[in-house]
């Protein structure tokens, strides 16, 4: 038995084939993600569906997407801030033009269902998966399934403010995001925000890898002051049994370790932390928790 899944992004539409046994990856192509129109943008999703068909033989393929953004459950409407199908209705416009239903889901659901079920964190009853990458999102698992959230969304944690204290105390100032906010966690914690933190300290911006490989270890200590906190945040909110990392900064090395100490600093008396754990499946979990959704739906 096969599966596929699709990790839709702001740069590349990655699909990938599973062996439903094993959730072994079996081929993978990745392409350029269209930023002209939504025409383009669905071309281009749907050569990737008819790629996994193709390459199972099997026009019945099960198929899932992991999408950015917020998928409204009543409306069926995506909205996401880095890709042109923000707005449309993307599962009802692939059913038209493919005639089948295609489940889609959160990318960073899609993450922590897959390291539920075979990843990181398998055996454990609720997983919370963070992703630190360009920008900071969240999924959550409970038993090996993906609860019910209002609105459709994800654990949108890197739209929560940063903490004012910790701001306050590393003398840094209210980076604006996104979003149109400012101080949200994400201009801390994520790839973006380590880069705002050396910037601000150092004088000359330094990619999230630079930091790290010059050893830049003031500003990864108030990278990891400031994560620390989030767990906290994440702990106190969800109370998940272990959390586990994904995205580019999550390669750090010892990064489980180094948060685990910053956690503890923060922690209220009494509370045990959680078990803090590196995704197992990479840059493919997202697919692969999209393929695992779309084979039970």
């Amino acid at each position: 038995m096969k599966s596929g899944g699709i990790d839709l992004g702001g740069t590349k539409i990655e699909a990938r084939l599973f062996d439903t046994e094993s959730h072994t990856t079996l081929a993978t192509r990745r392409i350029p993600t269209p930023s002209e129109n939504y025409t383009a943008f669905l071309d281009a999703v749907q050569a990737q569906i008819e790629w996994l068909m193709a390459q199972a033989d099997m026009r019945d393929l099960p198929v899932g997407l992991a999408v950015p953004g917020v998928l409204d459950p009543d409306t069926g409407r995506l909205f996401a801030a880095n890709i042109v199908a923000s707005g449309q209705m993307l599962g009802k416009d692939l059913e038209d033009r493919l005639g089948r239903d295609l489940p889609l889901i959160n990318d960073c659901m899609a993450f922590a269902l897959s390291e539920s079920c075979g990843g990181a964190g398998q055996g454990f009853h609720t997983v919370l998966g963070l992703v630190l990458g360009t920008g900071v999102g969240a999924g959550i698992c409970i038993d090996r399934r993906l609860p019910s959230r209002a609105g459709g969304l994800a654990v949108e944690i890197g739209h929560v403010a940063a903490p004012a204290g910790l701001v306050a105390r590393h003398g840094l100032p209210l980076f604006a995001c996104g979003c149109g906010r400012k101080g949200c966690l994400e201009t801390y914690i994520s790839g973006t925000g380590l880069a705002n933190i050396a910037e601000y300290k150092l004088g000359r911006r330094l990619s999230a890898e630079a930091v790290v490989a010059e050893n830049h270890q003031d500003c990864l200590d108030i990278w990891a002051d400031i994560t620390g906190d989030c767990l906290v945040t994440l702990q106190l909110t969800l109370a998940p049994h272990c959390i586990v990392l994904g995205g580019g900064v999550s390669n750090m090395s010892g990064i489980s370790q180094l948060l685990e100490r910053k956690m503890a600093s923060h922690l209220l008396p009494g509370l045990r932390p959680p078990k803090i754990m590196v995704a197992s499946h990479g840059d493919s979990s997202g697919a692969r928790g999209a393929a695992l959704l779309a084979v039970h739906s």
